[in-house]
């Protein structure tokens, strides 16, 4: 078989017809621009919504939840371990919110080599006041230069530094409680707790997180300060946060820091659920538009050279007459489609890459996403291998059929009838 003769043959054929071949190719070529501009940002917007999730969520969190005893009274008796009992208005055992041992559990996961980094934080419930003005709220505290390494605080403070935090009896308030109590940088703001200490905190910065619900209510203030204001000691911690080297991990580790330090703990998976479903449901929905994209356009590829093969019996019969045979016949379409789908193909990789420039470059601006200036694009080159590999097999697919049809021509029938 002679491919360098084949291919001529097929690229005459091509020139032959040249502007069915090129609405073919336009076809492929915008099928792929359209598959990589909606891949792209259909993962784009994934990863800015995960990346906002996992700014806010620790990989594994290790706390003390409020829950009834596991071991009853009753279940402590010989007599009645054993028996159906039914006990009724059972109250939950205070345990408290602090972590036991703080300072020892945080220098050992601090060792572990799969941890990033670790960040402690005491969280308790307060009442903001200015003047007669009292809000329910509740004030985060943290330390700061771990906080931010993690969770990257500082993208969502739109006035000061998250580093203020660093300055005694400081704090940072949201947007939503600022304009609630008409607070500005550098005002004070009174500070009740439950317990009834209160305390006076220079706000140093504002913060917008985009939802209304943790804007209106959250507020940052150091560790020291946190625990100055409750009337705790240095090593009351309330939270411990961590991130690890490899996210997939953080179910298994979890559970194994909880088996180890007799804590609860929460994965970011198991947190986030929600979010893991509805990036996998929008990445399904923009891969099945692109392969709906690509198989219209292998019909209108195989339309086209379907009815090449009916205007060319007479090319066909000649060239089996002078000795081609059925499979030769067959690779000169084969290699139309190919040509057709490798020249659609590279086009559309082109400007499937303009396209999305063009979508990464258009301002979009929200208060729900006070971080976000343009829409978001993934210019991972796997969609584009994708893009260009599905082109060529459906293009080949679709040249196949009249490919097959056109190999078993008989040329002495077209001549007779000619």
């Amino acid at each position: 078989m002679n491919f360098k003769l084949i291919l001529n043959i097929a690229l005459h054929l091509l020139r032959a017809r040249l502007k069915q071949t090129i609405v073919a190719a336009i076809g492929v070529t915008f099928s792929i621009a359209m598959f990589i501009a909606l891949v792209s940002f259909m993962n784009g917007l994934n990863d800015l919504l995960d990346g906002l999730m996992l700014n806010r969520t620790p990989h594994v969190l290790l706390y003390n939840e409020i829950k009834p005893s596991e071991n009853q009274p009753v279940l402590l008796s010989e007599e009645f371990k054993k028996n159906t009992n039914f006990v009724r208005s059972i109250k939950p055992k205070d345990r408290g919110k602090s972590i036991y041992n703080s300072k020892t559990i945080l220098a050992v996961l601090k060792q572990d080599p799969r941890v990033i980094d670790v960040a402690p934080k005491v969280t308790s419930p307060v009442f903001f006041n200015s003047g007669t003005i009292e809000i329910s709220g509740v004030i985060n505290g943290i330390d700061v230069l771990s906080e931010d390494k993690l969770f990257k605080i500082s993208d969502y403070i739109i006035e000061g530094k998250v580093a203020d935090l660093l300055q005694n009896n400081s704090i940072i308030i949201g947007k939503g409680l600022s304009d609630k109590m008409l607070l500005t940088k550098g005002d004070i703001i009174k500070i009740t707790t439950s317990k009834g200490n209160l305390a006076s905190l220079k706000i140093v910065g504002i913060s917008e997180i985009g939802i209304a619900e943790i804007d209106n209510v959250m507020s940052y203030t150091s560790l020291a300060t946190a625990q100055k204001i409750l009337g705790e000691p240095t090593n009351y911690i309330t939270d411990i946060q961590l991130n690890l080297y490899d996210m997939a991990e953080a179910p298994a580790v979890a559970k194994e820091f909880q088996d180890t330090f007799n804590l609860d703990t929460i994965d970011y998976q198991t947190a986030n659920s929600q979010f893991e479903t509805g990036s996998s449901v929008r990445s399904i929905i923009s891969y099945s538009v692109g392969v709906v994209l690509l198989i219209v356009a292998g019909f209108g590829i195989y339309n086209i050279l379907n009815m090449m093969i009916y205007e060319k019996m007479d090319s066909i019969a000649i060239l089996k007459a002078t000795g081609f045979s059925g499979n030769d016949v067959k690779w000169i379409f084969v290699s139309l489609s190919i040509i057709i789908g490798l020249v659609g193909g590279l086009f559309g990789l082109l400007f499937g890459y303009v396209f999305s420039s063009i979508i990464d470059v258009i301002p979009f601006e929200t208060a729900s996403l006070p971080t976000v200036k343009t829409y978001p694009i993934n210019y991972n080159p796997l969609f584009y291998i994708i893009g260009i590999t599905f082109a060529l097999f459906t293009t080949t697919i679709a040249g196949l059929f009249p490919a097959l049809k056109a190999s078993k021509v008989d040329p002495v029938e077209i001549i007779r009838g000619k």
